[in-house]
């Protein structure tokens, strides 16, 4: 193995075990990095010999085969931590990418429902059957927390106190937040624990959210659940499960909520990953002005 494998591999352990990486963030960085290598061989090109015109030359030659912006800051992001862990560790001298800027990425805001298309959903399930129950439960824990899918599906039974009115979720990275619950769906919750998950989970069954078939829900299921949902409710707009997850933020900031209390519910390691928010109720705010000023 060469030496510039063997310090990839060495900071990928570095990602998995020091700084705790999942195992999807953890594969995507694996394949920048050894799509890096096998352009720096390709070019006969040694790691530590690396410049800030190197690494430049790279940007334009993945630009020229069709790469979006997006995918090259990811890329570049891969490689920018790669050296600072290669300088953190005496095994280069300097960082190459000091002084090469990520490329410019136009983001997108969010797609958002109004409050009134938020309760049509919420109350779309239909509480008779225990379907239903256990859908309501999810779509107002979704939308009072602006939890990941993945944590939603991922949810112990143990992580919910319904007494105190919080979750414990683990998020990206293994990383542990705390996150308000709500009188609502606290109560959604405890009628689908009494009514239907006593019913449906196995006696070892750790997962909060279970199936009829004694299963856990998975992320695939959520999704076709509340597209239909959606449909049922004559709400048009395309919608996912991380459209709730957009609607709990833009409306607590809406309602007056900090960005930096947003970023924390959200479980954002970046708040520049929250700002995006910022643009939502900017457009809100002048829309009440133009409603309300007298010289709107």
């Amino acid at each position: 193995m060469q030496l510039s494998e063997l310090w990839v591999d060495a900071y990928l352990d570095h990602l998995k075990v020091e700084r705790g990486l999942g195992g999807k963030t953890i594969q995507a960085y694996s394949s920048d990095l050894l799509a890096f290598l096998r352009y720096l061989e390709e070019r006969q090109k040694p790691l530590r010999d690396l410049d800030s015109g190197a690494i430049s030359a790279i940007l334009v030659a993945l630009s020229q085969r069709g790469l979006s912006a997006r995918s090259q800051a990811r890329f570049l992001s891969s490689i920018r931590g790669l050296f600072k862990y290669l300088v953190a560790e005496q095994l280069i001298s300097r960082n190459p990418l000091e002084s090469v800027e990520s490329p410019r990425i136009n983001r997108k805001l969010p797609r958002q429902l109004t409050q009134d298309e938020v309760v049509r959903l919420l109350n779309a399930p239909d509480l008779g059957n225990p379907r239903g129950i256990r859908d309501s439960a999810m779509l107002h824990t979704m939308y009072a927390t602006g939890i990941r899918v993945s944590e939603l599906v991922a949810l112990k039974q143990a992580e919910v106190n319904l007494k105190r009115g919080y979750l414990t979720v683990t998020g990206k990275g293994n990383k542990g937040r705390l996150v308000p619950l709500g009188e609502i769906a606290c109560e959604a919750i405890r009628i689908y624990v009494d009514s239907v998950r006593e019913e449906w989970a196995r006696p070892d069954e750790p997962l909060l959210f279970v199936t009829s078939r004694k299963t856990g829900m998975t992320r695939q299921a959520f999704w076709k659940l509340i597209k239909r949902y959606a449909r049922e409710v004559a709400i048009e707009k395309e919608i996912t499960p991380h459209v709730l997850r957009h609607c709990f933020a833009t409306h607590l900031l809406q309602g007056g909520a900090d960005l930096r209390v947003v970023q924390t519910l959200l479980g954002h390691a970046d708040i520049s990953t929250t700002q995006i928010y910022t643009h939502v109720t900017g457009e809100h705010l002048r829309a009440m002005h133009s409603r309300y000023h007298p010289r709107g």
